[in-house]
């Protein structure tokens, strides 16, 4: 079994797709996703990318992937990697697939002078997070992950001073 994990190209948008309904779906959430495949594209591949992807393959077949981008510790004054998505198809899992791209990550963090890798988990995944703390990840129960999305954050948005290139974010 061969194993090899390589950075995902703009002809590569149907596969990520597919594999983000699969993840969806294992996740119980395949009614939250949204996405057309250009946007996706134009997001992943197109002049500013917001995010970057690899592809993990067992045996030359897409088998995985991990969607992730930079973000930045003041604390730290380092960037770190936010692993937003990681999903291995059912039939893949317990070849190393998962170790393989997790891993990965963890090296391009070293190389891109990161200061962590970091994610969340969906609390109800015991397999995942058995699987995490195998690789000697630490949950952070201090924190809790907050959002705004949909109505309240175009509401937010509309407030007073939060227009670009506006001064003044005191409050």
């Amino acid at each position: 079994m061969t194993i090899t994990i390589r950075p995902a190209c703009a002809d590569d948008v149907p596969l990520i797709a597919s594999l983000i309904r699969a993840l969806a779906d294992y996740e119980k959430l395949a009614h939250e996703v949204r996405f057309e495949e250009a946007v996706l594209r134009e997001k992943l591949f197109g002049a500013r990318p917001y995010a970057e992807v690899v592809i993990g393959e067992v045996d030359g077949v897409a088998q995985g992937f991990a969607l992730f981008f930079h973000n930045f510790s003041t604390f730290e004054g380092k960037p770190g990697i936010y692993l937003e998505d990681l999903f291995v198809r059912p039939a893949a899992r317990g070849s190393g697939l998962g170790k393989a791209l997790l891993s990965h990550l963890a090296a391009l963090a070293v190389e891109r002078d990161c200061a962590r890798l970091e994610w969340s988990v969906l609390d109800w995944n015991e397999p995942a997070i058995g699987f995490y703390k195998s690789l000697g990840a630490r949950f952070m129960d201090e924190w809790t992950v907050m959002r705004v999305d949909g109505a309240a954050l175009v509401q937010l948005g509309a407030q007073p001073g939060a227009q670009a290139g506006n001064s003044g974010a005191n409050g």
